[in-house]
């Protein structure tokens, strides 16, 4: 297969679009931060805002991690296009594959974030149905917890 100079530029806006993604997530995450660390500074230093502040810290490394090798990804992109241009096919051949790679990597980090971030909200949840419900689901699931 010849690489053409189209094939990486098909790469741009999947890449641009993803660290849109992850700047939003990372956005949402310091907003998030920032709440907690009021609340823990107001209230007592009780074990379950410190479980979701380490929480957090992981999943902010993973989110740095993720544009990282997006930026990576994109850097290598950016090569391979100037080398098709120079005519250096193999090295070009090679940072297009890395830039793949690179995008592979930041996509599993991704998945890995989004697993932690649902495990969280799910015990949040857990934590709210603690409470009486006193709607239809509720009751529906008192009866089948018997």
């Amino acid at each position: 297969m010849e690489l053409t100079i189209n094939i990486p530029a098909l790469l741009f806006p999947a890449i641009s679009l993803i660290m849109l993604a992850y700047t939003n997530r990372f956005l949402a995450l310091a907003t998030l931060v920032r709440s907690l660390k009021t609340k823990y500074e107001e209230s007592e230093k009780n074990v379950g805002l410190q479980h979701q502040i380490r929480n957090l810290r992981y999943r902010l490394r993973l989110i740095k991690n993720m544009q990282a090798f997006g930026v990576l990804s994109f850097a290598c992109c950016l090569f391979c296009m100037f080398f098709i241009y120079l005519e250096w096919n193999i090295v070009a051949e090679i940072l297009f594959a890395s830039s793949l790679i690179f995008f592979l990597i930041s996509l599993i980090i991704s998945l890995i974030e989004i697993q932690i971030s649902t495990k969280a909200l799910e015990l949040e949840l857990s934590n709210l149905e603690d409470f009486d419900d006193q709607s239809l689901g509720g009751f529906i699931k008192k009866k089948f917890k018997k």
